[in-house]
């Protein structure tokens, strides 16, 4: 359930309220809308209305919340969440492209690829230092070797980093690298995982697991949520469908449904889902008119050399073109693409 308090509460209201709702049993959390302060009760104990919260001061109604998912649904925040990482925010009325290479290979092809993305526009760096595979014998990463050019790119090119953590033992390593920490579609229901990032506190790119359905989804990212951090971006990469043509099936009809269902921003990744390059710029476009709040591209110089996924990167080069494309389309739909980011990594906000 939610408890909407006056726009008038005090201070001592509000806390009144909490204590209240741990003294009946439930975990509180505060959230402060633009139009509403929210205080969403989360727990297992069931109760009659009317609660008796009701009566307390400051208190304008309490209303339940029918969705499995309780801080994650729009009932419980009307408008959609901005998640601000240095300048860039998802969430508001600009795009925000995540770009580059599938996995960290070397410094030389890192800070190369970095280079090249940020002149064409993008304004978050993404690169894998850690790789689950299907095969245990394919290319696993360089792991905190490759976080450590993570880094070192970000010092050169003024770009944030986004990477993924596979395991709740390496969470805190993993963030004092990156600014944005990655959960892979493999790792969606990994439920310890999801609880050790919504502690650590700095934003969380959540991926739609390849069979996953949008409630499965919502309910990962309520795990992170519950434990405080409400940071989370989603990003829907494709699902398995019957259709072989593709990698996976792009789901377009998430974007609209997801942010009708939730307050989370959504991007997408148009790569993963396709498998093929050619695709990334007209599926990007489709997101975009969809209401997708950014994207994530994948980008190799010599993808023909590329270490993992290959066939799906795309040259700088087209990376530039899908840029304009994007561009062409956004204003259409009331968004734009923000400037390159200025700003240094490691100046989070959320």
């Amino acid at each position: 359930m939610i408890v909407v308090m006056k726009l008038s509460a005090t201070g001592s209201e509000i806390e009144r309220v909490e204590q209240r709702l741990e003294e009946m049993g439930f975990k509180s959390h505060l959230i402060h809308g633009v139009e509403r302060i929210v205080i969403g009760a989360v727990g297992e104990k069931k109760i009659a209305f009317p609660t008796g919260l009701e009566l307390l001061p400051g208190v304008e109604k309490v209303v339940p919340v029918m969705a499995p998912y309780k801080l994650v649904s729009r009932e419980v925040r009307e408008e959609t969440s901005r998640v601000t990482v240095g300048d860039l925010v998802f969430g508001g009325e600009s795009l925000v492209v995540c770009a580059g290479p599938c996995a960290v290979e070397n410094e030389e092809q890192l800070v190369t690829i970095a280079r090249r993305v940020k002149a064409a526009g993008a304004h978050i760096l993404r690169g894998g230092a850690f790789k689950p595979r299907t095969s245990p014998y394919s290319f696993q990463g360089l792991e905190e070797r490759g976080l450590a050019m993570l880094a070192r790119a970000r010092e050169e090119t003024g770009m944030p980093v986004v990477t993924e953590v596979l395991n709740p033992q390496d969470g805190d390593m993993v963030a004092r690298y990156s600014d944005i920490l990655q959960v892979g579609a493999r790792n969606m229901q990994n439920f310890p995982l999801l609880k050790e990032l919504g502690q650590i506190g700095k934003p969380v790119l959540l991926k739609r697991g390849p069979a996953a359905t949008i409630e499965e989804w919502l309910m990962a990212a309520e795990y992170i949520l519950a434990e405080g951090n409400d940071a989370v971006i989603l990003c829907e990469r494709g699902i398995r469908t019957f259709e072989p043509a593709t990698r996976n099936t792009l789901d377009i009809s998430a974007v609209p449904l997801v942010k009708l269902w939730s307050h989370l921003p959504v991007i997408i990744d148009p790569c993963h889902s396709s498998g093929y390059w050619r695709l990334a710029m007209p599926l990007s476009m489709a997101a975009v008119a969809a209401g997708a709040d950014g994207l994530m591209i994948e980008v190799h110089h010599r993808p023909e050399e590329a270490l993992c996924d290959g066939p799906q990167s795309l040259t700088p080069a087209n990376f530039q073109q899908l840029m304009r494309s994007v561009a062409q389309v956004a204003p259409v739909v009331g968004r734009c693409l923000v400037p390159p980011t200025g700003k240094r990594g490691g100046e989070n906000e959320h």
